[in-house]
């Protein structure tokens, strides 16, 4: 792995996502506390509009705007479009190269934790997240490839990542899980200067993370008039899985129930680990949950 030269922090992509927004204008009011010896770090804030309106977006998801395709096209022209060709121009000065690591911070309404998502396997993020793991048990490890074709910010960068923090409600500040995402950030960065010093935190231990199967919707009614559009939902998160991300769920355990009471089984041939579990965001995108696989990844010291 060569030199880290430039990290950027990134906030706010969803405006009503308080953590990252309020971390951000920390960083951008005290940098000495994101600076570090041997590279740049930028706090950056995303969504301005939606920020201050406190919205998820005004006129699309811009975490869903970072397409190469779209980024190319001058003739996308909603506001979002528009940031995300900004927010790449601040990433990628003229006759610079891109960052080396975007880190992109979210809150989620979904019990999540502390957890970071990679697009990928890649053997450096694999071992920060054992080190993370290893300093803190609660950082969990969420490995989505589907995510670096979804036109997020994260897959513009060979090492970008989110930082994902919840349950918190939208446009709320939840101190706790403010401190310790910005405590997991400083632990992010003190790696990242270590690397480039050559002090590698040694690795000793088996990384436990979870992979990406398929997202699973809420049961709905048949589409109605005619057209390609969503049925209504038909019945919400169970009491029993509500608030339980990266638990097992088993096959015939209750993963739904209808608004007349009658339970909806999982009806999978193996057990699962759900996560963003009734995050509110997903509703419009008919996501009522992802399904993982639990793996490992054993590190041997160096």
């Amino acid at each position: 792995m060569s030199q880290i030269e430039r990290v950027a922090i990134v906030g706010g992509n969803h405006g009503n996502e308080l953590t990252g927004v309020h971390l951000v204008k920390k960083f951008q009011q005290y940098p000495n506390l994101i600076d570090r010896a041997s590279f740049e770090t930028l706090a950056l804030l995303g969504n301005l509009k939606a920020i201050e309106e406190g919205k998820r977006y005004i006129d699309k998801d811009l975490n869903r705007c970072f397409t190469n395709q779209g980024l190319q096209n001058p003739q996308l022209s909603s506001y979002e479009d528009t940031r995300a060709k900004a927010i790449q121009h601040i990433l990628q000065p003229q006759n610079q190269p891109f960052v080396d690591v975007i880190v992109d911070l979210h809150s989620t309404t979904a019990n999540m934790g502390l957890s970071l998502i990679f697009c990928d396997m890649h053997p450096f993020l694999l071992r920060l997240g054992a080190y993370l793991t290893s300093i803190n048990p609660m950082v969990k490890i969420f490995v989505n490839p589907q995510s670096r074709k979804g036109g997020f910010l994260r897959s513009l960068c060979e090492l970008g990542f989110v930082i994902e923090v919840g349950a918190v409600a939208q446009n709320i500040l939840n101190a706790e899980l403010f401190q310790q995402t910005e405590q997991l950030i400083y632990a992010i960065l003190d790696y990242f200067e270590g690397c480039n010093q050559g002090n590698i935190p040694q690795i000793n231990s088996t990384l436990t993370f979870y992979q990406y199967i398929e997202t699973i919707d809420y049961p709905r009614s048949d589409a109605y008039g005619g057209l390609r559009l969503r049925g209504e939902i038909q019945a919400m998160i169970h009491p029993q899985l509500q608030f339980r991300d990266y638990e097992p769920l088993h096959p015939g355990d209750p993963m739904f129930v209808t608004f007349e009471g009658k339970d909806i089984l999982y009806e999978g041939e193996s057990t699962v680990y759900p996560i963003f579990i009734n995050e509110a965001a997903y509703y419009e995108k008919g996501i009522a949950m992802y399904l993982t696989q639990k793996q490992q990844e054993r590190f041997q010291r160096s």
